[in-house]
């Protein structure tokens, strides 16, 4: 049996790494693919020691692109290492180009395809992501869903019950991992703030950074939160640019509640939010981490993919920017470290379930 891995980005590699550990673990070989979607100087060796996990085995360096030139790339590369190993399984997560890319590929040429964080749906065409989540979910043979939505929205699409297996949330086994030895890492930042008190902010999608007056709003909202609570704001690469592009970055950087830093590594990042007192994202992955840390989460976003993080979870959305002062107010009211919620499989052992599937999938 040789399992096949695709990550493409960063949150790939938070997806992936408990997944890779367990085929290990059992004496299973993978292949990790890395497409090079997104290129990142961070992913150095420590990056992925924090994770606790190996280094991609491939690399297809497609960098960045077009939607269209972009997956294009992907295939091209793709198909070269599929006709290279005979791939028992292809196995996909997220919803990136490059999962949907892949598994065109691995499908075309026969290969079994299970894609992780299946069945989530934001029903909103007009994001890239739900066009990648609809297409790869219609062709792969094994849906992995992380929450009791995902399976209902498979079948209302007429998907087929045998295709569909409830494994829970594999991002919190990442987080769960890291939270073992986070307590180890000291924060290099902490002088410039009170570590007892702060709200962490991240923002990437283009529908906030990516047009002056929406970001401009945005600036004068965070300054206005940041009289009431400290922010630490780790800006992505493409949020820094438009921010300079615009020429908001000095007004942002400059304002005495706001302390803007580099991403951080993941060990960094998962200390950075466990003891936040408040999260402010746009970010998929964050609107579940703080559900299972119980720390308040305002995702500023007209809908989500991850609606269980509303209905069970500390999550709220914040499509109208106007309502987002009112929703700090009543986030820092109230204990600003909740109980944790905990959704059914969000348990730390996602990444046993998932291999348990592929394994019977394959032997059947």
């Amino acid at each position: 049996m040789l399992i096949c891995l695709i990550v493409g980005a960063r949150p790939n590699f938070m997806k992936i790494a408990p997944i890779d550990r367990e085929f290990a673990r059992r004496g299973i070989d993978t292949v990790l693919v890395h497409t090079g979607q997104h290129y990142d100087e961070n992913m150095s060796d420590v990056f992925f020691q924090d994770l606790n996990m190996k280094a991609p085995d491939v690399h297809l360096n497609v960098g960045s692109g077009t939607h269209a030139s972009q997956t294009a790339k992907i295939m091209i590369e793709f198909e070269k290492v599929c006709n290279k190993n005979d791939f028992s399984m292809v196995v996909v997560v997220g919803d990136v180009n490059s999962t949907i890319a892949c598994t065109l590929v691995a499908k075309k040429l026969g290969i079994p395809v299970a894609h992780v964080e299946a069945g989530l749906r934001s029903f909103d065409r007009e994001m890239p992501e739900e066009i990648n989540r609809i297409l790869t979910d219609s062709v792969c043979d094994l849906l992995l869903t992380p929450s009791i939505d995902g399976d209902e929205n498979l079948r209302n699409e007429g998907v087929a019950e045998e295709r569909i297996k409830f494994v829970g949330n594999i991002m919190i086994d990442s987080l769960f991992d890291a939270l073992k030895r986070v307590n180890q890492i000291e924060m290099p930042y902490a002088s410039n703030f009170d570590v007892d008190n702060y709200a962490v902010v991240t923002l990437h999608r283009p529908s906030n950074v990516d047009h002056p007056e929406k970001l401009n709003q945005l600036i004068n909202e965070l300054i206005e939160v940041s009289t009431k609570i400290p922010i630490i704001f780790p800006m992505h690469p493409r949020t820094r640019n438009n921010f300079n592009k615009f020429g908001k970055f000095d007004s942002l950087s400059q304002t005495k509640g706001i302390h803007v830093i580099e991403p951080l590594g993941y060990l960094d990042f998962v200390s950075l939010i466990g003891s936040s007192n408040l999260v402010i994202t746009d970010s998929g992955g964050l609107q579940e981490e703080t559900t299972s840390l119980g720390i308040p989460c305002l995702t500023l976003r007209e809908n989500t993919e991850r609606p269980i993080t509303i209905t069970e979870g500390t999550n709220q959305l914040i499509s109208d920017l106007n309502m987002l002062q009112k929703a700090v107010d009543e986030s820092l009211s109230h204990d600003s470290k909740r109980e944790g919620k905990k959704p059914k499989f969000w348990d730390g052992n996602t990444a046993v379930r998932i291999v348990d599937a592929v394994t019977y999938h394959l032997g059947r």
